[in-house]
């Protein structure tokens, strides 16, 4: 009889479908990253943020008894791809909730079937444009007037340039930073002399620039990000525009560092702090931004070196743990409860910048944190204008 209920037993374990290891061990998070495409700079610095920052939580035990899984798909920076592979992470891989990159249009096309699906989005990007998907999604990107605003700010106070030309790629953020640097402008004397578009993908942008120069401008504020920075910096240069300044968006470190020896101090950038402390830990004066500076740095080049861009991994980084630390206060992964959690966290000093999330605030960071800098001859970024 014995034997005849251990095969029944037996029997029917067989016919019980067992459960994916990432349900029985493991919470998972999702993101869309272009991996390849105009963004992969910038979304593989964001995974490196992650995955980073899971190893972190994980050796500590985890969050709510459970380790963490990053599960990440390529969008190929495009809107298309990006829709498919959050539902594949959605139906597939059973995410919690998703901590994507920086491809705006991407994180756009998902967000109406995430937010149905009442799962969190924290991301690189700008916030999806409709109100009942902004309540489920949380920006770690500081709004773009911080970025046009430290650079007209550089231009008013430090030069004796009135005249700009704007050269913008075409992307939401980049359209809605065109828009930003227009309207911003006449509130710092400034003169949109020339409004000029480029793509990615272009190879020479000499065009542009000599319209932007024949208009008048001094200066030119490229918005976009990517080795399109490189191109134009090669143009200045070969065109004999020596006096020309070329203020660039916010970009990756080795593609700041490129631009700025083919330029010199032609080129400036706004930069977060953090990206600058890799050469010059002193530079961060307030206690607390520079413990949260260093608890990341440490893992950070143990793991990579000075091979990853310290501005992108450490919002990345920031962004993982915020998280975390909602679910163990909501103690749950339960989409609503998580996003309740998180807008109570409140003020949270982060290794990248400081940030005030709330119930009415889901763009982080509400206080510029960029400073002008530029490249000096040896490779290394320095602060040109920090304000004062």
């Amino acid at each position: 009889m014995g034997s005849r209920k251990a095969l029944i037993l037996a029997t029917l374990l067989a016919l019980t479908p067992a459960l994916p290891a990432s349900a029985q061990e493991v919470f998972v998070v999702g993101s869309s990253l272009g991996l390849t495409g105009y963004g992969s700079l910038t979304d593989g610095h964001w995974r490196d943020g992650l995955e980073l920052a899971i190893e972190a939580v994980n050796a500590k035990g985890g969050v709510l008894g459970k380790k963490l899984k990053l599960v990440y798909e390529d969008n190929k920076s495009t809107p298309q791809q990006a829709v498919v592979v959050y539902r594949k992470m959605m139906s597939e891989d059973k995410v919690v909730a998703f901590d994507s990159g920086c491809i705006s249009a991407g994180n756009f096309a998902a967000a109406s079937f995430v937010t149905k699906a009442k799962l969190p989005m924290f991301l690189c990007s700008i916030l999806p444009r409709l109100p009942d998907e902004q309540k489920w999604a949380f920006s770690f990107l500081p709004p773009p007037k911080f970025e046009v605003d430290s650079r007209y700010e550089y231009l008013k106070n430090k030069t004796d340039i009135r005249k700009v030309g704007i050269l913008g790629d075409p992307s939401p953020y980049g359209l809605l930073m065109r828009n930003v640097a227009v309207e911003e402008a006449k509130n710092y004397g400034l003169e949109i002399a020339a409004n000029e578009t480029y793509q990615q993908d272009d190879a020479d942008f000499s065009v542009q620039v000599g319209r932007i120069n024949a208009a008048g401008a001094g200066a030119i504020i490229m918005i976009g990000q990517g080795s399109a920075v490189i191109t134009v910096s090669n143009n200045i240069k070969n065109l004999g525009l020596n006096k020309m300044l070329l203020l660039g968006s916010i970009n990756e470190r080795e593609l700041l560092i490129e631009a700025g020896q083919v330029l010199g101090e032609q080129y400036l950038f706004p930069a977060p702090l953090i990206q600058l402390v890799v050469d010059d830990i002193n530079l961060i004066t307030d206690p607390k931004a520079r413990a949260a500076a260093e608890a990341f740095l440490k893992p950070l080049e143990a793991k990579f070196g000075n091979k990853v861009d310290s501005s992108q991994t450490s919002r990345a980084w920031d962004s993982l743990l915020m998280m975390v630390q909602a679910m163990e206060a909501a103690k749950t992964t339960e989409g609503s409860a998580v996003i309740g959690a998180f807008e109570k966290i409140g003020p949270y000093v982060g290794a990248g910048a400081p940030y005030d999330f709330s119930e009415v605030q889901h763009v982080g960071i509400t206080k510029n944190p960029y400073v002008i800098a530029y490249v000096k001859k040896d490779g290394k970024l320095a602060v040109k204008y920090d304000g004062r």
